[in-house]
């Protein structure tokens, strides 16, 4: 859930891949919209007091090389849940080096800081659980706005539970321990994304179109695996 939790706020960034500035307009998979956008305010507001003060503490007192390894070890973990994803998708070959990639990692990379299968040459394979179900052929459904979680479908949302228990950190049996892994996550993955803050308010002039938007055309690429077919519907 803490991976779940950092997605929350990087789709409010995930507009800017579209490379363009975008107003309100309707979307036919937002009938919820008037619920979204207030849940889509919270979340934001939360972001504002909470999140973005403390990732900001810490992109400024830790050193970039530490939070390098910080990200690398977390990117590990998912490694391994790709490796299942990738399996449930019939994608054999994706799936060994997914497999690779974590061992070679884990095992040669001290638990994952150090990501000597990028400089062996070995790709990512990202997948998760709403990706496989999209893999399936179960459309995405209605977009919602989850509290604190952020953009999602209700696709994405029936898979959020099989992807929790997928996350290796839920695994750690010592509660604290566990906590402050889910936590430090969090923090380190909107740090890295408190430079396009101000891309992001000059970019959008409806913050919530313009997340929403890039959020689905986001999800549709990814369960296609970069090469969605041109049928005018999102997935």
């Amino acid at each position: 859930m803490g991976r779940r939790l950092c997605m929350g706020f990087l789709g409010l960034l995930l507009g800017l891949l579209t490379g363009c500035a975008t107003g309100p307009t309707a979307n036919p998979q937002d009938p919820l919209e008037p619920y979204n956008r207030s849940m889509f305010a919270f979340n934001d507001a939360v972001d504002r007091t909470v999140l973005k003060p403390v990732a900001t503490a810490y992109r400024d007192n830790v050193p970039s090389l530490i939070r390098q390894g910080v990200n690398n070890f977390f990117a590990n973990l998912e490694d391994a849940w790709s490796v299942v994803n990738n399996l449930l998708q019939f994608k054999g070959a994706a799936a060994a080096e997914s497999f690779m990639r974590f061992n070679v990692n884990t095992f040669f990379g001290l638990a994952g800081v150090l990501d000597v299968a990028s400089e062996m040459g070995m790709e990512k394979h990202p997948e998760d659980f709403g990706q496989t179900l999209g893999h399936w052929g179960i459309g995405p459904g209605p977009y919602v706005v989850l509290p604190l979680l952020g953009p999602s479908s209700v696709r994405d949302t029936v898979a959020l539970p099989v992807d929790y228990k997928g996350d290796l950190v839920t695994r750690v049996e010592d509660v604290p321990v566990r906590n402050s892994l889910a936590g430090l996550r969090i923090v380190d993955t909107r740090a890295k994304y408190l430079g396009l803050d101000k891309v992001m308010e000059q970019a959008a002039l409806d913050k919530y179109s313009f997340t929403r938007d890039a959020y689905l055309q986001r999800r549709r690429s990814a369960v296609y695996d970069g090469n969605p077919p041109d049928t005018g519907l999102e997935e």
